[in-house]
């Protein structure tokens, strides 16, 4: 799993940024800590995201929008808008088709597709039953 592979490298990061440190590093088992180990203002962390986007040429991408990326892309893959609700932590899954029913058009084109192959192999098969040998 890549995201597991990337949080493990990262926390061995974390951990020799604890040992340069020493004594003064605070654990306090964050994801995302300053290299000091302490919790990050959600102002700067906003700040220095926008300057490392800026930097990777994506100037004007926010944090939030990566959360929108995620959703898009799992709905674009087909993953159940349940599923998506979940990961986003949405009080219910009406929210996320509300936000993301940009994205499920293409999704009702597929799932149209879907039934008529279905419905076709079905009547293909009927077919071929009443025929005489």
């Amino acid at each position: 799993n890549l995201t597991l592979q990337a949080l493990q490298d990262h926390r061995r990061d974390q951990d020799a940024q604890r040992q340069q440190i020493g004594a003064v590093y605070e654990d306090q088992d964050l994801v995302c800590a300053r290299e000091d180990g302490t919790l990050w203002k959600p102002d700067t962390f906003t700040s220095d995201f926008a300057k490392l986007a800026e930097r990777a040429g994506m100037k004007g991408v926010r944090v939030h929008d990566l959360r929108h990326s995620h959703a898009t892309q799992l709905l674009g893959q087909g993953v159940h808008p349940k599923i998506v609700s979940e990961r986003l932590g949405h009080s219910n899954v009406a929210i996320t088709r509300d936000v993301y029913s940009h994205v499920l058009p293409g999704m009702q084109e597929d799932a149209v597709a879907k039934v008529n192959t279905s419905l076709q192999i079905a009547i293909d098969k009927q077919q071929k039953e009443k025929r005489p040998v």
